[in-house]
């Protein structure tokens, strides 16, 4: 299957990277379709990443600062090779604030990417909005 690349000014080997872990995510929407909690698809992302030999950490917790201190944490649903934030849905349509909420674990992991992926779409391709810093 070949997906459109986003010309982009990030380096070759991120958008390889994001290619490569889009391919693995439309394999797991492919696999299961529409319909099921976010955290299974969490888990087949993780078990398709792992196939693919694609570093990931799921569940990362990170802390979040307010003018130096540490004021709590966030917790990311898949961090893909510490450079690309997976936050998986499953709703009837993303929102501006699932955006909004990417841009703030962009911020506060140091990621460039995140991609905001509706496992409940019929297509993941139009579930799929992808967010550069």
């Amino acid at each position: 299957m070949s997906l459109m690349r986003v010309p982009t000014v990030l380096p070759d080997d991120l958008e390889d990277l994001i290619h490569r872990t889009i391919g693995a995510c439309i394999a797991v929407h492919a696999q299961l379709g529409p319909g099921l909690l976010e955290s299974i698809y969490s888990r087949a992302v993780a078990a398709e990443l792992s196939m693919l030999r694609i570093p990931f950490e799921v569940e990362r917790i990170l802390p979040v600062y307010y003018r130096g201190a540490m004021i709590g944490h966030h917790r990311l649903d898949v961090l893909v090779d510490g450079r690309i934030v997976l936050e998986i849905k499953a709703v009837d349509r993303l929102l501006p604030i699932h955006v909004a909420q990417v841009i703030s674990y962009l911020k506060v992991s140091g990621a460039k990417v995140g991609l905001l992926l509706n496992f409940n779409a019929e297509v993941l391709k139009q579930g799929l909005r992808r967010i550069v810093l």
